[in-house]
């Protein structure tokens, strides 16, 4: 059976569409998120951690006051600021966590965080979150049971830890995020996972796909079909949801998404206007950075190339002028399927996964089945 053209029941996309959905989406300036891994200490031994965190922290973590240097080169960047997310590891290992929050909300830089779902995530310190400024944040699950979930995180109790944790970021009316990853050992409780969160008071739920890089290397990826699968159940399920539905390091759901979107009539501006559709454009490089614990600047966490170090340059310029970054941001250099596909700028495929399987950052991602017109 040849891979999947458009999703079944729809008819695919005109070229006027896609090109009408793909408009505006220019991230040469800016990038809209910066993900800042503060620390690679982390008290969990998850199995597919991409920082193969470790308890203790790097000694050549970036310092307090190369940290708030760091936050005033984000200023340069200029308005609208990008969001930042701090993450780590565990970004509550670093002493002065609270610190850094205020001192960026003091500049007018929003911020999110990643904390681990451990003894650390506690109501006080949830509060005190609230209390400094953080505007939203994400904790994960990977498993709709104790033992599912503790299994991939490799400590006893976490799922406990995890669910209290979303309790307090509820009453402390965060936002939050839950992340789940997707691989062939999660893919199917999936459906349960969803029946769990739409208990829980969730803003978006975001599903990572997997990237080989870190302990990772010993899970397994979904196929290509379960892959595509996957993701015309989450376009369906995404208009019934109490929560939005994002999906990362699998680009190619945008292209699932309008496909269903233009089913159902809506024009450039209503797909752009959609929780989906604003993602539209954005992948690693082109819209996003990531900034290591000892600040090196990669395209994202999962993709271990570094532009150059905000120790020694500008992260400015390295966003908007390194070879690296500007390579990213021109689809015409993509190679492969993702070079010959029409949906190439709201996709563009995961760099990230192109690399981890080929080492070309510029290749077709494996993930994905479809055959370009």
């Amino acid at each position: 059976m040849p891979p999947p053209r458009v999703r079944p029941g729809t008819t695919e996309p005109s070229y006027e569409a896609v090109r009408a959905a793909q408009s505006g989406y220019e991230y040469t300036r800016a990038p809209m998120l910066i993900y800042w891994e503060l620390t690679r200490a982390c008290d969990l031994a998850c199995r597919h951690c991409r920082a193969e965190a470790v308890v203790d922290r790097d000694p050549d973590e970036l310092s307090t006051d190369e940290a708030g240097a760091l936050l005033r080169q984000v200023l340069a960047f200029g308005n609208p600021l990008p969001h930042m997310v701090f993450t780590g590891g565990d970004p509550l290992k670093r002493d002065d966590l609270y610190e850094l929050i205020e001192e960026a909300g003091g500049m007018g830089i929003g911020v999110s965080l990643a904390p681990s779902g451990t003894t650390r995530l506690t109501q006080g310190a949830v509060r005190r979150l609230r209390a400094c400024g953080v505007q939203s944040m994400s904790l994960s699950l990977d498993g709709s049971t104790p033992d599912r979930h503790d299994a991939f995180r490799g400590v006893p109790g976490c799922f406990e830890m995890t669910m209290r944790a979303a309790g307090w970021v509820a009453e402390a009316e965060i936002p939050l995020q839950v992340n789940t990853l997707v691989t062939e050992e999660t893919a199917g409780d999936l459906p349960a996972i969803c029946d769990l969160l739409a208990l829980m008071r969730v803003e978006r739920w975001s599903l990572f796909f997997l990237i080989s890089v870190g302990r990772g290397t010993a899970l397994r990826e979904v196929t290509p079909a379960e892959a595509e699968r996957l993701m015309e159940w989450l376009y369906g399920l995404s208009g019934q949801a109490p929560f939005a539905i994002k999906t990362t390091e699998a680009p190619q759901f945008r292209r699932v998404a309008l496909a269903g979107m233009h089913a159902a009539g809506l024009d450039g501006a209503g797909v752009r206007g959609s929780s989906i559709g604003r993602g539209f454009g954005i992948r690693d490089g082109n819209g996003i950075l990531f900034i290591s614990r000892t600040g090196d600047v990669t395209p994202s966490g999962f993709l271990p190339l570094a532009a150059g170090n905000v120790r020694a340059a500008s992260l400015v310029e390295l966003y908007r002028a390194s070879p690296l970054f500007t390579a990213l941001r021109d689809t015409s250099r993509l190679r492969g399927r993702c070079g010959r596909c029409e949906f190439r700028a709201i996709c563009g495929g995961s760099r990230a996964r192109a690399f981890a399987h080929t080492g070309d950052f510029l290749g077709e991602d494996p993930l994905c089945p479809y055959e370009p017109a």
